[in-house]
């Protein structure tokens, strides 16, 4: 299995669902910023990871770490004029914290895809599914 394949977004009125699947609870989060960063640019695969930031977050249930993850690897980005496509992550489930890496780079106007303003708690999940899977998803505002 393949990274690429476990990415996806879901109609959501306005605005975007993303979902991210995985082997292991980090994958599932990983998989939720590429598909999340995926919009933001026409290929995500056109994004060359150069430059890398460090991400330390931490919330009070592992679905608000998700929507915390996300938001702060969106400031990260916003602060440093980057589009991300590739995560590195570690997830503590006793402190509800996540720790890891964002590489990418800044994009060129013609790579420019759909501004990602933040992600909300709506229809926010983290789950393991039924198949073993983990899931990670929720709405993103654009």
């Amino acid at each position: 299995m393949t990274i690429q394949s476990f990415i996806s977004t879901f109609e959501h009125g306005a605005d975007i669902g993303i979902r991210g699947i995985g082997l292991c609870l980090e994958e599932a989060f990983i998989n939720g910023a590429k598909a999340m960063f995926s919009i933001m640019v026409e290929d995500i695969k056109d994004i060359r990871p150069v430059k890398e930031v460090r991400i330390n977050t931490g919330s009070f249930d592992l679905t608000a770490l998700f929507v915390a993850y996300l938001n702060a690897l969106l400031a990260k980005a916003d602060i440093n004029g980057l589009i991300f496509s590739a995560f590195d992550a570690t997830i503590d489930t006793k402190t509800f914290s996540i720790e890891g890496t964002a590489r990418g780079e800044k994009p060129i106007d013609s790579m420019i895809g759909i501004e990602v303003k933040g992600a909300t708690f709506c229809e926010a999940i983290v789950k393991r599914g039924e198949n073993g899977l983990f899931i990670a998803q929720c709405v993103v505002d654009v």
